[in-house]
């Protein structure tokens, strides 16, 4: 699969879009869609079902260099003013201070990001590691293991970031009762 065929996938679920449209104008730094209503827009093309089955919802990130739980929060309350219409679940995430609250959430350690493309890089699933932005010329993706996974319905592990074989088995036993034609891997527990 092309960058400009996962695109064009993507970007018929319109959510996708009017959210793409306005993180350019929210002018957020480094900012990305990211991860599952990304992948599963895709699933749902190559399926033949509604673009937004499945999907529970849909995640933003940006990197700003204020830590702070009230810069955070007001970005979270803009982006809900601003696309709560929708009436779907999305969420923003500051990934330069993801580090300060996930070992308290998830019983893990998390080191400090530099960048956006870091927390995408730390996804549970390697076919979940993508991102796409608005540019002034269009679009640009950032997929670190390309998207030969996403094309082929194949869901496998990303064991080198805080990983979970729980948490696995979890995300991978919705998605299958979903879409019953992806090819989950094992997750081989060293």
């Amino acid at each position: 699969m092309t960058q400009d065929e996962f695109l064009a996938a993507a970007l018929r679920n319109p959510v996708n879009q009017i959210i793409a449209d306005e993180l350019i104008r929210l002018g957020l730094p480094d900012a990305w869609i990211v991860s599952g209503c990304l992948v599963q827009t895709v699933w749902n093309v190559l399926t033949n079902r509604a673009v937004d089955y499945g999907i529970e919802d849909y995640d933003l990130f940006y990197f700003d260099a204020d830590t702070s739980w009230h810069a955070e929060d007001a970005v979270i309350g803009e982006v809900q003013n601003r696309l709560g219409k929708l009436g779907v679940k999305i969420e923003a995430r500051n990934q330069a201070r993801v580090h300060l609250w996930y070992p308290e959430k998830h019983g893990l350690p998390y080191p400090a990001l530099r960048s956006s493309t870091q927390g995408i890089d730390r996804f549970l699933t390697k076919n979940t590691q993508v991102g796409i932005r608005r540019t002034r010329d269009g679009y640009e993706v950032y997929a670190p293991n390309g998207l030969d996974d996403i094309a082929g319905m194949i869901v496998r592990p990303n064991p080198g970031a805080n990983f979970s074989a729980a948490n696995y088995e979890a995300k991978v036993t919705r998605w299958k009762s979903l879409w019953p034609e992806i090819t989950v891997l094992a997750a081989k527990i060293a």
